[in-house]
Formats: C-alpha cells, structure tokens, sequence
C-alpha cells in the first residue's frame, strides 16, 4: 500500500514532498510540481522504491555515486555516514498496514543535506507517515536534522507502544501462571519473546549507529545538518534496557511455566504409577484363577466367585499398606 495517495504525480515515485518556509511552517508539494528547488528552501520528498520509476527520479538528483547507491539499494544494515556535506544511511522502522502498527520491520534509506532530505522505502512505515500527518496539521521544523530527529523519534514511539504492549501482556500472563491457568500461555510466551528480541535487535542497532555518527561523524558537520545523535541514542538506551528485561522476564516465566507443565506430569505419572502398583495383585489373583487346571481353590463350592473376589480386593489392600509404610504412598 501507498502512505498517502497521489494522482500521477509529475515526480514517478514521489509518495509525497514538502517545502519548508524561513521560519519553518511546512507546505505540501502539488502532485504537478516539476521537480526543482530554491535556492534558499528547505524539502522532503519521499519515494517509494517498489515503484521503479522511483529510481528514475532520484537518478536525476544530484547525490554522490555511493550516497545513492545505498538510497536505492536492498540493504538492510543500519549505518550512518557523512560525505561531501550530507548525512545518508538505513535505519529500522516498524512496517504499518491499513489498521495500524505491524511488529514487522522494515527499513527507511535517508540522505540529508542542509536543503533537502530525501527518504526511501520498500515498504510503507510508521515512522515517516506519522511525521507526514504532524506536518499537514502544521508542525514546523528548523531545519532538515530536525525532520530526521521527529522521524527517529517517532520510530522510538512506534516501539514503545509495542513495547508497552508487551509488558501488559506479560502481566496478564504471569497472573495466569501463578493462578494454575496454564493454558495456552507456551504459545503467548513465545510470541512475546519473539517480539522482544526483535525489538532489541533494531533498537540496540540504532543506538549504536547514531553513538558511532555521535563519536565520529557529527563534529565535522554544519549545525542545520547535525541531528543530535548522542540525545536520540540516549532515549534508545533506555528503550532499549527496558526490552531487554522484559526478555528476560519472559525467559524466566517460560522456564516457571515449563517446570509447572513438568510437575503436572510428574504428578500425573505418579498416580498412573499407584493405580499399576494397586491392581497388579488383583491381576496376578484373577490369573491364577483363569488358568484351566485342576485342584483350583474354590472351584466346586458355590461362593468360589466372592471369595475369589476378597482374595483379589485383599491383595490389593496388601500392596497398598507396603506402598504406604515404604512412602510411596504419603
């Protein structure tokens, strides 16, 4: 599916675009504008990659040759560089479909001048189709590091709601667990900690690509295109140690709840174990019984069939008293 819809638009590819003001009040792009910019304007455009016309489009950007072979490749390793004066890599974002947030991940191609920033996708993502909706209801923005830093975050956004998610689902089923109610809980837990590890495995991604760019990168940059990196990875750090408990929370209760299952069958075995143990003498009587040889006790009198019966319930009384006085019976 398409972010937001566009009739024949005059760039192929273009999902949307905006044009920024001096004091940066946000402008919608019209689906017939030619692709061109002022001299001192500020621009998103953003491309849908699926279309192939988009690589068209952004052929004829003037982007250094590795700045856009990452923008139109399939790469799925989230960095971050600079080069010749602008800030391009990958970044994870959540995929959404019509309804809402999906747990699916996708990942959003950037380049970043002080002019333009240029956003790319696959797939449609949350982060950049939240920012879009901020702007047509007017949010302003300085500069394009300011754009990137409300995508980021709101990438932060889209998975602490998960995140949140999933806290309150390991509540419901720990509540569960300590209440005996153990079904269908193996299934939930693994879905949870599917989703933990995938969460930690883009968050920790992130915040170590903006800590290297922070370290390495930011120095050397003008301050419209310097976002603020260290900040950014410090609000993943913490997202990111939170999702990293409630991994281990739902590592713990899957063990707690593995060792219930394992009593429950345990106690189970046991019973099965007495019931064999309590009618094994009965069987061994009614055997003997049943064997068609002569001299047999009981055969000529009329109550042979009772006293066959007694013998069989004593036997198994018998057992029952050796099974209690060794302890297996308590």
């Amino acid at each position: 599916m398409t972010d937001a819809p566009r009739c024949d638009p005059a760039i192929p590819g273009l999902v949307w675009g905006f044009s920024f003001g001096p004091d940066g009040t946000p402008q919608s792009l019209p689906d017939d504008a030619p692709l061109g910019f002022e001299r001192h304007g500020r621009y998103w455009l953003h491309f849908n990659l699926a279309d192939s016309r988009a690589h068209q489009s952004l052929a004829e950007i003037e982007l250094p040759a590795p700045v856009r072979t990452l923008l139109q490749s399939r790469d799925t390793y989230q960095q971050m560089h600079s080069l010749d004066g602008c800030v391009y890599g990958v970044i994870a974002d959540l995929m959404r479909d019509i309804a809402d947030v999906t747990e699916d991940t996708g990942f959003l191609r950037f380049v970043m001048t002080e002019q333009l920033l240029i956003t790319a996708r696959y797939q449609a993502l949350c982060a950049v189709d939240t920012a879009r909706r901020a702007l047509e209801r007017g949010h302003r923005v300085e500069s394009c590091a300011a754009l990137f830093e409300m995508i980021v975050h709101n990438v932060a956004d889209a998975m602490e709601k998960i995140a949140d998610d999933v806290f309150e689902t390991l509540d419901k089923i720990e509540e569960k667990l300590l209440s005996d109610d153990t079904d269908d809980l193996r299934q939930g837990l693994g879905r949870v900690r599917r989703t933990c590890v995938r969460l930690h495995r883009h968050l920790s991604g992130l915040r170590i690509v903006l800590h290297r760019f922070d370290r390495n990168d930011s120095a050397d940059l003008a301050p419209a295109l310097r976002p603020r990196a260290g900040k950014l990875a410090q609000r993943l750090d913490g997202l990111d140690h939170s999702v990293v408990e409630m991994r281990e929370r739902s590592r713990l209760l899957q063990e707690e709840l593995h060792l219930k299952i394992e009593e429950q069958g345990n106690g189970n075995l046991r019973v099965l174990s007495m019931l064999t143990a309590l009618l094994m003498p009965p069987t061994l009587v009614s055997g003997m019984f049943g064997m068609n040889l002569r001299g047999l006790p009981f055969a000529e009198g009329d109550g042979g069939f009772v006293l066959a019966l007694l013998a069989m319930a004593m036997s198994s009384f018998g057992a029952w008293l050796l099974m209690k006085r060794i302890g297996l019976i308590r």
